[in-house]
Parts: structure tokens; sequence; C-alpha cells
């Protein structure tokens, strides 16, 4: 096999790697939704209404905080909703 052949073989295969990495990343977000009120007290996912940062939620089960579930998930749980409560 030629060098040439073997640079574009080789350049084919990791672009197609690229590829299903990234829809392997969709598909993932694609099956979770946010799910508020159920994080432990410095356990949230991200922001909040009174903070900027993951990790930052004050209190057991606050209303505004949320971590990442596998869609269907949330309502099932005690205390879950898929909307942020004031």
């Amino acid at each position: 096999m030629k060098p040439n052949a073997l640079a574009v073989m080789v350049a084919a295969a990791a672009a197609l790697s690229m590829v299903s990495s990234a829809q392997a990343q969709e598909s993932k977000t694609d099956k979770t939704e946010k799910c508020y009120g159920v994080s432990k007290a410095g356990k949230n996912d991200c922001q909040t209404a009174t903070s900027s940062c993951a990790g930052t939620s004050k209190k057991d089960g606050q209303k505004d905080a949320w971590i990442s579930v596998p869609a269907g998930t949330c309502t099932k749980i005690v205390g879950g909703s898929v909307t942020a409560s004031k």
C-alpha cells in the first residue's frame, strides 16, 4: 500500500470516529431532562435563580436547583418537577 493511500485511510477513519462520537453525545443529551427540587444541598448540576454555579444549592430539595436525570424519570421522584418553582 502506498503511503498516501494509508494516510487517506487513517484520516477517513479518524473523521468517522469523530462523527460517531458526536452522534453518541447528542443522543445522550436527548435522553435526559432537568429535574428540579430533588437535589441534595451542594449537589445541583447547574445554576439556580440565586446562584450561577453547579454545587451551590443551599438546602436539600431547593425548588430552583436541578439535576439531570433520564427522560421520564423526574415525575416519578417524590418532590421532582420538570419546571422550577419559587
